[in-house]
């Protein structure tokens, strides 16, 4: 949907909540106290009454927007800015366009869509061919970490590390599936093979048995991966029906041997880069789950009618301690 349509369609806060109360029927509405999926809309109160109990339910309840005093017209609109456009908007900008003068409740609202964007895309797991690589993302520490961190810079001389393990990056798992396709075929990238869905999960270390943990969780049983010579790599045969490592002699053949991985760690640097300055640890991956879920709905007609319907069918868990 275009930002232009969206003023066209949603030109008030009253379309905004018919919109959402019509996606809200039709993923149907379950009475927490009985079970009963059969309730009345009670127009004076703007709730559902089950018919079996009695027991009444609000438009928001059980949904994203659980809690929430925003109105709809802020959610719908948040959803549009980064939904509708290729790259994405800061929770500044946001803030802004909507003329709000807090800036924490819109960012608080754009990192619950993004959560509903993980968990709708948790569901699925990738199959057949598969390229694995890991990327080295620049953040700014949590609180947990700040006085390891600052330990170590002591004991350096304020000096960080360089390469792997450096306190500036965080460490993210790409997975992509990647079909090879006739030779006659080819992207403007130079290789002849089709990119699929993809998957960007946090890693705590390079340890096999974490590795090996996040592939059981993203990748179908049956799948084939091909990886590097990394050796977090060594016991992806426990999980995976075929493992293939291939050591790159020179730098720049890796983007050959595992091209689609590494366009997807350019292009989500680039982006997260142009449009914020400075992303901490605890909310990478939440950043991340909106980059993968838009690229696995690059075809997709409208992106925006499904992220309502994610935030619809998704129930906002108050006790997640990193959102995403």
């Amino acid at each position: 949907m275009k930002i232009r349509d969206f003023f066209t369609k949603f030109p008030d806060e009253a379309s905004c909540k018919a919109h959402f109360k019509s996606k809200r029927e039709k993923q149907g509405v379950v009475c927490k106290r009985c079970g009963h999926g059969e309730h009345y809309w009670i127009s004076t109160r703007d709730q559902y009454q089950c018919k079996k109990c009695k027991y009444r339910t609000t438009l928001k309840s059980g949904t994203l927007l659980h809690g929430s005093q925003l109105p709809y017209h802020y959610w719908y609109f948040g959803t549009v800015m980064p939904a509708g456009t290729k790259k994405s908007f800061s929770a500044m900008e946001v803030q802004r366009q909507l003329g709000r003068r807090y800036y924490e409740p819109i960012w608080y609202m754009l990192h619950k869509i993004r959560y509903a964007m993980g968990k709708r895309d948790g569901g699925y797991t990738l199959g057949n061919e598969i390229e694995l690589d890991e990327g080295f993302f620049e953040t700014v520490p949590d609180k947990e970490n700040r006085e390891r961190i600052a330990k170590e810079l002591r004991e350096n001389d304020g000096k960080y590390k360089r390469g792997k393990g450096s306190q500036k990056q965080t460490t993210v798992l790409v997975m992509a599936e990647s079909k090879t396709v006739e030779a006659t075929y080819k992207y403007r990238y130079g290789t002849n093979k089709k990119v699929g869905h993809i998957k960007m999960r946090l890693l705590d270390d390079l340890c096999k048995e974490t590795t090996n943990k996040e592939v059981e969780r993203s990748i179908d049983g049956q799948s084939s991966a091909m990886t590097d010579g990394a050796n977090n790599y060594n016991d992806l045969k426990e999980n995976l029906a075929a493992h293939g490592a291939v050591v790159a002699k020179v730098k720049k053949e890796a983007s050959k041997i595992l091209p689609w991985v590494h366009i997807a760690i350019s292009n989500a640097k680039r982006l997260l880069l142009d449009v914020h300055h400075s992303i901490g640890t605890d909310y990478l991956q939440s950043y991340l789950d909106e980059y993968c879920y838009k690229f696995n709905r690059r075809y997709f007609d409208s992106v925006f009618d499904r992220v309502v319907i994610a935030s619809v069918s998704c129930k906002w868990e108050r006790n997640v301690q990193t959102i995403g």
